[in-house]
């Protein structure tokens, strides 16, 4: 794994705990704003309290990564790794349950 995919790694890490710390109050704000009932200056001011909100506390920041690699794309969600990842450890034998398909 290369310096900027390590750093890519951390970088994941750290969006998905901020998405977690955030995630009631960025809820409830968003729920405050979608509200018609609710006066239009509260609308207007938990819109602006979300806008305040760290951007890397969005969920939709949080990229699913191969833990070997770093690679953002092509991730089985249930092994966390790349494909290319995948199929050599499963070559290899080396993921219990899992071989290669011939008939």
């Amino acid at each position: 794994m290369s310096v900027s995919e390590e750093n890519a790694n951390i970088r994941d890490h750290h969006r998905r705990l901020l998405a977690a710390k955030y995630e009631l109050r960025r809820n409830l704000y968003k729920a405050l704003c979608k509200d018609p009932s609710l006066p239009s200056d509260l609308r207007e001011e938990s819109r602006f309290k979300l806008s305040k909100l760290p951007r890397n506390s969005s969920f939709t920041r949080v990229r699913n990564r191969c833990i070997f690699s770093g690679r953002a794309r092509a991730v089985y969600e249930t092994f966390r790794m790349s494909r290319i990842v995948f199929r050599t450890l499963a070559s290899k034998g080396m993921l219990n349950g899992i071989k290669k398909a011939s008939w």
